[in-house]
């Protein structure tokens, strides 16, 4: 049987900053499974013949991750199938994973690494289009440093590795698998998900294979209330797809989805109905059900149609009702304008809203908008204003809802250094007295270093744009820590940041004069098991998140092995880098078996170091923290067995998870430390600020209520914690825990801050809007 098992629960949308006025979203992707039916063919499909003259409408680069080479050539062979039939001027990245299966009877799995919402070319910006078919449509990659699809297959399959269609009787196809999930990857599959306790379906994120999904009442499958009886009713009763390509694909008639009364998990609806097509050739590639021995190496005519109608804005629902009231409705501060936030109708699906009206009570004044969140611009700081937000589509208007007042205020004084890089990714320090801030360009993928010359900055690119003196042309706008150290009468600039394309960690060095370059830990040969010693260099993925320390004894750089959840180590000494683990790998020595360093910061004081980081204990389906604590550790050499470990805040009166970004500051009264906490209630994103003076008994809270949502990033100083607002800059007043606006532009979620002095005037310093840029109160 050809299954689709999806995993799903509440989605988590991360908006993405981009150079255009649409806030992208992007939520997790679902994953397709092949299950062995047991049964034997009956009727085999023609193999495809040979298409080396066949022009190909997109390039699939493949990354064969331990798969055998016995099996290349048959995965390659369906890679080339969708390359001459899915179009798109975009690259595709497929990682291939070969291993044992998970669960009995799974042939292989494949899922699209993301799926997009709102972006620039999206037929319908409320569907979320996965990776492949969102930049084929964006005409860009949406997420340059990620696969657009990764497909794992068992390797105790009785499989069939040829590529000209004699599959034998009892063994599976590679060929028609791969091709089989490769279509699930790029988009033929749907985002429900039915309860077989209760009855209720939902639909989280549709998908636009959702959105031609009809019942016979032609309501669309996207459009139904989610959760809900009905919902599950219809995932249960006929669907049929209502695209007009595929309709006269199937000779006039709407072709009939896979949806048997008793809902079965990840084959219902993800498929062609398997009673109506499964002897239709070609076309059954996409029907739920695989034999021993049966073969098909052509996606098929309705299949491709049916691609063809997702690339097109699906025809309007059908409203049921007038939209009752917008839910959650809330104001926001800020500089002469305010943000109003609000969720959807609980019917908004049913009832088809058209627009949302957001009335300025003060002034009367109405903007009509498609989505929250919604910018009101033209206000007076100082002055109050309260809001009311209703819902209209063809039948009438909702009952509006007033939000909280607000009175918006002055933000910070910005002044831009450089326009041309976002900077995401930074980190400042003082070098030969002179201030500097290393940063990255993503719309490049370069490092660049900032200099300031008293009066004005010098720029400079790094790394990322040449293969000469050690440096790299790969994509290095990943995560920096930077450090200063002396030998002699020469200062030393250390930079320490990621390759995103190769995973590595390098290393930059300026001595005054000159630059060097080297990689410091993931071009090894294979990666290391943790539990293996000595430790040496490795070929984990080492990009996620990086810090470094100076002290008597050498230059050190901490970083989180993403490969195995581990944290780890280098100390450079007279001849080479020497590594360590630092935590991650056990319960014993007041260690953890946590996923640690997700974030992660250090400072160094004299010849202690001090790191801060998070150390994860519980995921969801989604991969979003469930359950999370702050860990610190400690060492005054660069020898694995000083290091000493404590846990400051573990998950307790309402706070499951600790840890979101962390920041750590050598202060005048000691080492300062600060976090992100969020509760169940505010799952899956975090609702307050956390800090403590390192040996404190008591932490402070602070919440930013009026100001939005706290995010990363995360940075402190004696006086002020500078944190993320609602995709904004606030900043904490540590004395009387006031809040208050620091910058009025976005900033991107994840990201990294600092402080800066320059000319003895304390900065802010950020990528906002696309740009890096200082601020001072």
């Amino acid at each position: 049987m050809i299954t689709s098992v999806l995993v799903f629960a509440s989605f988590l949308v991360a908006p993405i900053s981009n150079s255009s006025a649409l806030e992208i979203k992007v939520a997790p992707a679902n994953w397709g499974y092949i299950y062995a039916s047991g049964n034997s063919v009956s009727v085999q499909a023609n193999p495809r013949l040979p298409s080396a003259n066949l022009e190909k409408k997109s390039s699939f680069l493949v990354n064969f991750n331990t798969v055998p080479s016995i099996a290349r050539s048959a995965v390659q062979a369906a890679v080339d199938i969708w390359s001459e039939n899915f179009a798109s001027t975009v690259p595709i990245n497929v990682n291939v994973k070969w291993g044992s299966s998970s669960s009995y009877g799974v042939l292989a799995s494949a899922s699209a690494k993301s799926n997009f919402a709102n972006f620039n070319g999206a037929p319908d910006s409320t569907l979320y289009y996965p990776s492949a078919l969102a930049n084929a449509l964006a005409g860009k990659d949406l997420d340059p440093t990620s696969p657009e699809m990764e497909i794992t297959i068992a390797s105790n399959a009785p499989w069939y590795f040829g590529v000209d269609g004699k599959c034998p009787a009892r063994s599976y196809d590679l060929v028609s698998v791969i091709l089989h999930e490769m279509g699930h990857g790029l988009g033929f599959i749907s985002g429900s998900y039915y309860d077989a306790f209760s009855g209720f379906g939902r639909v989280d994120q549709p998908t636009p294979f959702d959105a031609y999904a009809q019942l016979p009442d032609g309501k669309r499958l996207s459009d139904m209330a989610s959760p809900s009886l009905e919902t599950g009713k219809a995932m249960t009763s006929d669907l049929v797809w209502s695209g007009e390509f595929a309709i006269k694909a199937n000779n006039g008639i709407k072709p009939k989805l896979y949806t048997p009364t008793t809902y079965e998990a990840g084959s219902s609806i993800s498929h062609l109905d398997e009673a109506t097509f499964s002897q239709a050739g070609e076309n059954a590639a996409m029907t739920p059900n695989l034999d021993s021995g049966e073969v098909f190496h052509l996606p098929g005519a309705l299949v491709l149609a049916m691609f063809e109608d997702m690339r097109q804005k699906p025809p309007a629902g059908i409203a049921t009702g007038t939209p009752q009231s917008p839910q959650n409705v809330k104001a926001l501060i800020g500089d002469k304008s305010a943000i109003v936030l609000f969720d959807s109708p609980v019917n908004f699906r049913s009832a088809q809203v058209s627009r949302y009206d957001v009335k300025n009570i003060q002034t009367g004044n109405v903007v009509s908008v498609t989505e929250s969140p919604v910018v009101i611009s033209g206000l007076k700081n100082g002055t109050k204003y309260t809001f009311s937000v209703s819902a209209t589509n063809s039948l009438g208007t909702s009952n509006s809802v007033d939000t909280n007042s607000v009175t918006p205020q002055t933000s910070w004084k910005s002044s831009v250094v450089d326009a041309a890089a976002d900077a995401k990714y930074l980190a400042t320090a003082t070098y030969a007295g002179k201030p500097v801030i290393a940063y990255s360009d993503s719309k490049k993928g370069d490092l660049k270093l900032a200099t300031f010359n008293g009066n004005k900055w010098g720029l400079k690119t790094i790394d990322g744009n040449s293969t000469t003196l050690g440096k790299t042309s790969n994509d290095v706008s990943g995560y920096i820590s930077m450090c200063t150290s002396i030998s002699g009468r020469t200062n030393y600039l250390h930079i320490f940041y990621a390759d995103l394309k190769d995973k590595d960690l390098r290393h930059a060095v300026y001595d005054g004069k000159n630059w060097s370059y080297e990689i410091v830990d993931g071009d090894g040969v294979a990666i290391q098991d943790y539990k293996e010693f000595p430790r040496k260099r490795g070929g984990s993925d080492v990009s996620v998140s990086i810090a470094c320390a100076v002290t008597a004894s050498g230059v050190q750089v901490f970083y989180r092995d993403e490969s195995q959840g581990i944290l780890l180590g280098a100390v450079k000494d007279d001849l080479d880098w020497r590594y360590e683990i630092v935590d991650g790998d056990k319960d014993t020595e007041d260690r953890t078996t946590g996923d640690v360093a997700f974030h992660l910061k250090a400072t160094t004081v004299g010849k202690k170091i001090h790191l801060i980081y998070d150390s994860v204990r519980g995921f969801d389906m989604d991969r979003n923290v469930t359950r999370s604590e702050i860990r610190y550790a400690t060492r005054s050499s660069g020898a694995v067995e000083d290091w000493t470990y404590k846990t400051l805040d573990v998950p307790s009166n309402g706070v499951s998870v600790a840890g979101y970004d962390v920041a750590i500051f050598n202060g005048a009264k000691g080492i300062n430390t600060g976090w992100l906490t969020g509760t169940g209630a505010s799952f899956p994103n975090p609702n307050q600020v956390r800090y403590q003076l390192l040996g404190a008994t008591l932490f402070t809270d602070a919440t930013s209520v009026n100001y939005g949502v706290p995010n990363s990033p995360i940075a402190m100083d004696d006086k002020t914690i500078m944190f993320g607002c609602q995709l904004r800059l606030c900043a904490l007043n540590r004395t009387n825990r006031s809040v208050t606006l620091l910058s009025n532009s976005t900033v991107e979620d994840g990201s990294l801050s600092s402080w800066i002095t320059l000319n003895k005037t304390r900065y802010a310093v950020a990528g906002v809007s696309g740009k890096l840029t200082l601020f001072k109160p």
